[in-house]
């Protein structure tokens, strides 16, 4: 049994799966989100869209380096987290503008003081401000801040953003097709809407690489902050402080796991504008990594990727810390880029120049490829991994 699964989580959210395997796929059952019609209007060209998700256990991150440094403003990151967790996965069925943002705060008030409740929520009109300059509008509509103490030990920050969007405006993945290439976009580095060095750790794999990296310090120290049933086996076991310089890094290791996950949406936005028939399909990397397409295929297609990026820094301080695998590694993280493009080779050019004009390194990492089945296949330092 892998030390994910001894933590009590799955990459690949096989029991969740298997929980909801019986409700409506609604109207593309290939499309990155569930689609549903215009129930608001009844408008037979539109749809009507609703996503929840959240930072998940970063925000414990967050917690344990507040704790340790003293600095709140890394409770802002955890505030774009839930935010792009929403955002991204909407912006990969085309939606892009205008949608409307509900907030979901639990926390434990022993712990976790009022003023981290307002970098949170500040922060987040704050990121919504910040879009607005790449015409991408979200409109904050509050939501709901719970204490209870008995239920979270820290804080869980959470979101719901919905939108109602026009039919033949959305990427529904039926278009992907053999002779397709992907088009990566790299989930690190610092594009131009970006303050910082952003390592690419997303929102995923964050328990595992919490318990792999850190010290056993964070256990003796923070009571609060793990699932104390757990064994002491798998529980903060790595070599690391937060306040650790990595020498190939400009940011400590608790920087490195707090850097807020990317949003593309600047980047999409433009190719939505500029490129919309070009683009037969979208994936957002986020849980199950560089295995998440597999999910979406509207066919049984072979997608290869044999071009990957070198994985950032963040990712071999976690296998190196953790001794996981490479198809683990490729199964839980993202490991280079977060956001995919399925198209045509003549217009993948277009896509990646767009992307460099924002700072976001991009390439062609693989192909989609004719078979009798469904198969993802790896190619990396000189090994091939099949799922």
């Amino acid at each position: 049994m892998s030390l994910y699964s001894q933590r009590g989580v799955s990459a690949q959210k096989e029991e969740v799966h298997k929980a909801t395997e019986k409700l409506d796929k609604g109207l593309y059952p290939f499309a990155f989100c569930k689609i549903y019609p215009d129930y608001l209007t009844g408008d037979e060209n539109y749809v009507n869209l609703m996503h929840a998700d959240g930072a998940g256990t970063k925000s414990i991150l967050a917690y344990l380096y507040w704790k340790e440094t003293g600095d709140i403003s890394v409770w802002k990151g955890i505030a774009q987290d839930a935010i792009v967790m929403n955002l991204d996965d909407l912006l990969c069925v085309g939606i892009h503008d205008n949608l409307l943002f509900s907030s979901t705060i639990d926390r434990n008030k022993k712990q976790v003081p009022g003023e981290v409740l307002e970098v949170v929520i500040n922060g987040t009109q704050e990121i919504f401000d910040e879009l607005k300059q790449y015409g991408v509008n979200i409109h904050f509509l509050g939501g709901e801040t719970a204490d209870v103490g008995d239920v979270v030990r820290t804080i869980a920050v959470n979101g719901t953003m919905t939108a109602r969007w026009p039919k033949d405006k959305l990427v529904t993945n039926e278009k992907i097709q053999p002779g397709d290439v992907i088009v990566g976009f790299a989930s690190f580095g610092q594009a131009k809407y970006e303050s910082t060095y952003n390592s690419g750790i997303g929102s995923n794999g964050l328990t595992s690489a919490r318990h792999d990296v850190l010290a056993k310090f964070y256990a003796e120290q923070f009571k609060e902050s793990f699932e104390n049933a757990l064994s002491d086996e798998v529980v903060y076991i790595g070599p690391h402080r937060m306040t650790d310089q990595v020498p190939r890094s400009p940011i400590n290791v608790g920087q490195l796991l707090l850097s807020p996950t990317r949003t593309y949406a600047p980047l999409l936005k433009q190719l939505f504008e500029q490129q919309f028939d070009d683009i037969h399909g979208l994936i957002h990397c986020s849980g199950g990594g560089q295995t998440k397409c597999m999910k979406y295929l509207p066919g049984d297609f072979r997608i290869v990727k044999d071009n990957l990026f070198e994985p950032p820094v963040i990712f071999q301080l976690i296998q190196e810390a953790s001794g996981s695998d490479l198809r683990e590694m490729y199964q839980v993280f993202n490991m280079g880029h977060r956001l995919e493009v399925f198209t045509s080779e003549a217009a993948a050019a277009g896509m990646i120049a767009a992307a460099q004009e924002l700072g976001i390194d991009a390439k062609i990492v693989g192909r989609v490829e004719a078979s009798d089945k469904k198969e993802l296949i790896i190619k990396t330092a000189g090994q091939e991994i099949v799922f």
